[in-house]
Order: structure tokens, then C-alpha cells, then sequence
């Protein structure tokens, strides 16, 4: 689901905001099903009040004549720009969107008269629990095709933070396809400035003039956005092949962009709205509060800022614990917590973020932990030769990749948050004390060889 407000730009919720469920006739019913480069597929249904998800599916797979594996690959979602749902294969679209107001109450912080006028569209978009590593196994090209228009969406509307490098990277391939091979002298850097949008995301084809401008193009080489993704395009690689089978198959080159958009942690996502806080700027001055995109996906959670298009906050499952707090008790509050120091000293790091969304991403997070064990191997045993792995198994957790680049969008920074810092000592809860001894919440995964410590729940939540 999402939430996100316009600072986030355009999103697949801004851009296909259409009812598809919204009357039935007598007879057969129309259904208007959006894909991600916004296309329309109409369908004509019979019985659409008691349709399920699953049958919908079914049927968009045939008038688009996608392979069975699309099954797992997709899913229908309703999506509005205040609120997007993925739907069970057993959900029924036509009653969800009849009960619209009510998820929209419950779920987000609208107006009344937005929740009044809010209509939803029935999208058929990736699902959120397709692993990525099997993507890697695909090679219809309709399938990549619609994989890479909605990760191209993400990019563009910058709802996947990318560095200046990857966002040229990426539009050069979007210049492949749309352009065709590069040609020296076409295009040029001038007939490039005037679609930068459709290559770009949207921040970095800003442009301004004078000292101010330039301090906060915040290093993104203002000015040269057009340059750097000519030379780009001008270093994408074509495939081996015939000429006439090269022109005619886009499929390495959407297969070339999804793989450039696995570097990114966020990529596959689901997407919430919700806000934390900032640091105190001083004694006596609180620092208020900012809103968040937080993305959660198969590996773990990820708080964004929406404003400046970077990661505050990004944690695998294995080094969190979370839970939530309801409205009945009192604000509705997603509660992570990780290792982190104060000043050279260990401690339990709390993050707190406000969200009507709270109970949905920690069902999803609980639900993606669950899928996470059940698919990993049985951990082989140390022999007397030593330790042995599994072919294709995946690495211990400890062995995170390093960044490429410090100071990457994909960057935690901590040092933006306003987080609890404790310890546990006894019964008593100190603010700031060497080295954990408990946690707040008994919700976390547990891998032998995870880098968050396996402890012990308290008995209450206390923030002092």
C-alpha cells in the first residue's frame, strides 16, 4: 500500500487515478485494467459483483497471452493516489472497491471530502512477494516488458532513490528502447534536454540559474544532466545477433534495466505512508516532524525521505525487531528497533513512525519473514573438514555487501533521525548505557548467524 504525497512525484497512483469497478450492468460488465506504461486492457465479464482477483488474473493473462508463470510474476492491486492495496487471489475487486471509503478511513489520514470523491483503478502490477532472484529466470519479453515499464515508473517518479550514476545508467537504457541504437550526432544533447523527464527523474531536470541553484543541485553536476546521459546511451552495449534479430528484441536491454534496478535494495517493494521524527534542533526547539516513504519488501524494511530522495533508514530482517502500537491504544505507531551507538557506546536504537498504515506493515513484515524462512535451505553441517555450503545458497548475513559509493542515496543516515537510545539493566530502563541487554519486542527473525542479537522481551514499553 501507499500513501505517498505529491513530494514523492508522479507515481503509478498519480498517473492512473480511473475507476475500472466502480457500476455494473445488467449484462456483461466492462472492467478497465491498467498496466504499468498506462495501457488499458478492457474486459468483458460476466457476474462481475462475485469475480475473484484469481479471475480477473486469469483473464488478463489471455488477452495479453502471457506464459502461466505470470501467475506468480503479477498481481491486481487497487490503487488510488491516497491508498494501494494488493489483492489476494481470493479477493473480490468489485466488493474492495464498493468498501473503498471505509479502507480509506481506516488506513490514511485523507479529508473527508478526498475520501468522498477518492475512486480507485484495478492495476495489474508486480507482486511484492515474486523474489527477485527469479526474474533473472525470465525471458518472455512481454512479461520483462511490463516488469521494466513499472520499474522505470518507480525511477522516474523517484520512488526508487537512485544516485546521478544509476539514474544516466538507467535512462540510457530507457533511450535504447525508446530511441533505438545510438547513433554519433543523434541525438544530441540539446534534443535529449527537451524529453529529459521521460529519461530522468524529475529532480534532476531542474534547472536553475545563479549560486543558489547550483548549492542545491547537492553535487548532482547541475547543468550536465543532458551530457551524462548522452554519454550514457552512448556506452549501452547491444546484444550478439543478426541486425535484424537485434532491432526486432528489446528483451536484453529490459532485461539489462531490471538487473541495474536489483543493485537497489528497495526494488519490488511495497509502499506506506507515514512520518518520524526530527532531531531536536535545540534544547527548547523541538524538530517536528517529516514524512516518510517506508518500502518493504522479501528483504527487509526501508524509510525514505521524500523530500530529498534518500534513505534514512534501511535494516534487513535479521537486524530489527519491530511491532506496532493501535489507534485504541494510542497513536497508531510502527516501533523498529536495531543496534546502533551513542557515541562510541553501544545501545538499543528505537525509531518511531506515525502511521494509520502501522498494522499493515507489520502484517508484512511478519508475512515476508515467514516466506523468507520457508524458501531458504536447511543450513548444511560443518564437517570435519570444515564448513561446508550448498550450491546457490545464499550468504551468511554477515556478509553485507559493501556500498560502492559513501555517501550513496542508498546510504542509512541515522544522523537525520530522531531515535530512543536505551539499555536495559535490571528492571530499570537507562537512556544511554554500554552494551544490550533486552528488547522491547519479542517480534524478530531469528537466524543463527544474524547480525542483530536474539533477546529477551521486556515486559512494557517505556521511552525513559
Amino acid at each position: 500500500m501507499d500513501g505517498t504525497d505529491g513530494s514523492a512525484g508522479p507515481g503509478p497512483a498519480e498517473r492512473s487515478h480511473r475507476s475500472s469497478v466502480s457500476s455494473v450492468g445488467a449484462r456483461a460488465a466492462d472492467v478497465l485494467v491498467y498496466l504499468a506504461d498506462d495501457t488499458v486492457v478492457p474486459l468483458a465479464v460476466e457476474n462481475l459483483p462475485s469475480l475473484s482477483a484469481h479471475e480477473l488474473h486469469r483473464a488478463i493473462r489471455e488477452v495479453l497471452q502471457l506464459p502461466d508463470v505470470a501467475l506468480e510474476i503479477f498481481a491486481l492491486w487497487l490503487v488510488s493516489p491516497l491508498l494501494e492495496v494488493q489483492l489476494k487471489p481470493k479477493h473480490q475487486p468489485y466488493k474492495l472497491g464498493r468498501q473503498w471509503p471505509e479502507l480509506l478511513l481506516r488506513f490514511t489520514d485523507a479529508p473527508d471530502d478526498d475520501v468522498a470523491t477518492d475512486e480507485p483503478s484495478l492495476q495489474f502490477r508486480r507482486n511484492v512477494f515474486f523474489p527477485k532472484r527469479r526474474e533473472l529466470q525470465i525471458h518472455d519479453e512481454e512479461v520483462l516488458r511490463l516488469l521494466y515499464e513499472e520499474a522505470k515508473g518507480n525511477v522516474l517518479a523517484a520512488r526508487y532513490p537512485c544516485d546521478v550514476e544509476d539514474c544516466e545508467a538507467l535512462g540510457a537504457l530507457v533511450c535504447r528502447v525508446q530511441l533505438g541504437p545510438f547513433q554519433p550526432g543523434q541525438p544530441t544533447a540539446c534534443t535529449l534536454r527537451e524529453r529529459l523527464d521521460s529519461f530522468l527523474p524529475a529532480h534532476l531536470c531542474k534547472r536553475g540559474h545563479g549560486l543558489f541553484a547550483a548549492l542545491r543541485g547537492r553535487g548532482a553536476r547541475a547543468g550536465t544532466s543532458e551530457q551524462g546521459l548522452l554519454s550514457a546511451y552512448r556506452q549501452v552495449k547491444e546484444a550478439v545477433g543478426s541486425d535484424s534479430e537485434c532491432e526486432a528484441s528489446l528483451r536484453t536491454h529490459y532485461q539489462a534495466y531490471l538487473t541495474k534496478c536489483h543493485e537497489l535494495p528497495y526494488y519490488g517493494c511495497a509502499f506506506f505512508h507515514g512520518e518520524v521524527d526530527k532531531p531536536a534542533q535545540s534544547f527548547l526547539h523541538r524538530g517536528g516532524r517529516k514524512p516518510v516513504t517506508v518500502a518493504i519488501s522479501l528483504e527487509g524494511v526501508h524509510v525514505i525521505d521524500n523530500r530529498e530522495k534518500h534513505v534514512l533508514l534501511g535494516l534487513r530482517f535479521q537486524e530489527l525487531s519491530w511491532d506496532h502500537t493501535s489507534p485504541e491504544e494510542e497513536e497508531s505507531v510502527l516501533w523498529l528497533e536495531f543496534d546502533g551507538s551513542n557515541e562510541g557506546t553501544p545501545v538499543n536504537k528505537l525509531l518511531k513512525i506515525y502511521s494509520k498504515q502501522a498494522e499493515l506493515m507489520s502484517s508484512l513484515i511478519e508475512y515476508c519473514i515467514e516466506l523468507s524462512q520457508a524458501s531458504e535451505p536447511t543450513a548444511p553441517q560443518e564437517g570435519a573438514s570444515g564448513p561446508s555450503s550448498a550450491p546457490g545458497s545464499l550468504p551468511p548475513p554477515t556478509q553485507r555487501p559493501q556500498l560502492r559509493r559513501q555517501g550513496s542515496v542508498v546510504c542509512s543516515r541515522i544522523q537525520h533521525l530522531s531515535t530512543i537510545d536505551y539499555v536495559e539493566e535490571g528492571e530499570q530502563i537507562k537512556p544511554v548505557k554500554p552494551k544490550r541487554t533486552t528488547s522491547f519486542f519479542s517480534r524478530q527473525l531469528s537466524l543463527g548467524q544474524g547480525s542483530y542479537t536474539v533477546v529477551q522481551p521486556s515486559e512494557r514499553l517505556e521511552q525513559s
